[in-house]
């Protein structure tokens, strides 16, 4: 029996390694947001453009940026822009859309924890939003715990 674990350990390794890369990491979610901090400030209807379609380095696996404006709308989203960020609920109810815009401040990243579906699945899991404001934008990139 601990021969036949031993044996299969690195396959379980591996297939966990090759799942881990179709997620982006706390890190990678940072430092696009830090990115898309740096484009909005530059020429932020270009920037919101290049979000919603996942230009510029601005799309990479489950990680993208988003933002919403000054009345709670989406700005720039894959799917949802025009559709309410302030109001959005996670799966369990939890307004975190709302929680964003009271906490992001100018200059300052911040986390907002919720549930979410990983892509193509169902069951809400841990997610993580970093988020910050950038002039009249509440900018966001989320990870999967």
């Amino acid at each position: 029996m601990k021969t036949r674990l031993l044996a299969t350990l690195p396959a379980l390794l591996l297939a966990t390694a090759a799942w881990a890369a179709d997620f982006g990491t706390p890190a990678e979610a940072k430092a696009m947001l830090e990115k898309a901090v740096v484009a909005v400030k530059a020429d932020k209807a270009k920037a919101l453009e290049m979000f919603t379609k996942g230009e510029g380095g601005f799309k990479d696996r489950d990680l993208y940026p988003y933002c919403g404006g000054p009345d709670g709308m989406f700005t720039a989203h894959p799917k949802l822009v025009g559709q309410s960020l302030k109001d959005l609920k996670d799966k369990t109810g939890a307004a975190f859309g709302a929680e964003m815009y009271a906490k992001a401040k100018d200059g300052q990243i911040i986390e907002v924890p919720y549930m979410w579906p990983r892509p193509n699945e169902t069951e809400p899991v841990q997610k993580v939003v970093y988020v910050t404001k950038v002039g009249d934008q509440i900018c966001a990139v989320g990870y999967y715990k």
